[in-house]
C-alpha cells in the first residue's frame, strides 16, 4: 500500500469586523467569540486524529487555533510566516466600497485580473502560490506516512487546494473557504494528491 501524509487543512474561525467585506490580508485581526468557539468544535470533532504535528500562519487568527487543538494533545506547533494570508499592501485593512470610491480605475483591474493584480506594495495570486505551496511540500517530505494539522487563511487554502488538484489560481473562486472549516488532503509518495474533504 502507497504511504501517504493526510494533512488536515483549516480555515481560521470568525473575525471581527466579518460583516464588512474587506481586505484583511496579513493585519492582524481578532477572531470573535464564535470564532473561538469554531476552533474549539473542531478539537473536538478531530479529538481521535493521531496527528503527529501542527503548522500554523503566525498571524493571532490561526495561532490561537493551534494553541486550543494542541493542548488537548500537549502537541508543540511551529508557527510559519509563509503560512500567512495575501498581503494587500496599501489596500490592507480597507472596504471593497471605499476602495471601489477611491481607486475606481485600479479596483476595476482588481476585478478584470485578480490573478496577477498587485495592490501597492502587496502580493498577486502567483506570489501567493510562490510563498505557499514549497512550505506545504516541505511538510508533506518531512512527515511522510503521518497526519498533519495546517491552520491557514481562506486564500492561503484556496491555493493549497488548487496545487492538490492541479488547477490553476485562476479557479481560486470556485472553491468556498468558511470560517473555521475544515479539508483534508491526502499526499501520497506517487505525487498525486487526493481531497478527501473540501469546506467541511
Amino acid at each position: 500500500m502507497k504511504a501517504k501524509t493526510r494533512i488536515y487543512l483549516i480555515r481560521h474561525g470568525e473575525i471581527a469586523g466579518s460583516e464588512v467585506l474587506r481586505y484583511n490580508g496579513q493585519s492582524d485581526v481578532l477572531l470573535t467569540p464564535k470564532g473561538l468557539d469554531q476552533y474549539h468544535l473542531l478539537a473536538q470533532r478531530l479529538k481521535d486524529v493521531p496527528a503527529s504535528a501542527c503548522y500554523t500562519s503566525d498571524l493571532t487568527r490561526c495561532v490561537q487555533g493551534a494553541e486550543i487543538l494542541c493542548a488537548q494533545r500537549e502537541m508543540a506547533f511551529e508557527s510559519r510566516r509563509e503560512l500567512r494570508e495575501l498581503s494587500f499592501g496599501d489596500w490592507e485593512g480597507m472596504a471593497w466600497t471605499e476602495l471601489a470610491e477611491r481607486f475606481p480605475e485600479a479596483w476595476k483591474n482588481r476585478m478584470r485580473d485578480f490573478v496577477e493584480f498587485r495592490a501597492p506594495g502587496g502580493e498577486n495570486l502567483l506570489d501567493l502560490r510562490d510563498r505557499v505551496v514549497p512550505v506545504i511540500h516541505q511538510i508533506v517530505s518531512r512527515h511522510v506516512g503521518e497526519e498533519v494539522f495546517v491552520i491557514g487563511h481562506g486564500g492561503v487554502n484556496r491555493i493549497i487546494l488548487l496545487d492538490a488538484m492541479g488547477a490553476p489560481p485562476s479557479s481560486m473562486f470556485r472553491i468556498e473557504q468558511e470560517y473555521g472549516c475544515l479539508n483534508i488532503i491526502d499526499y501520497y509518495e506517487d505525487g498525486n494528491p487526493v481531497v478527501k474533504l473540501l469546506n467541511g
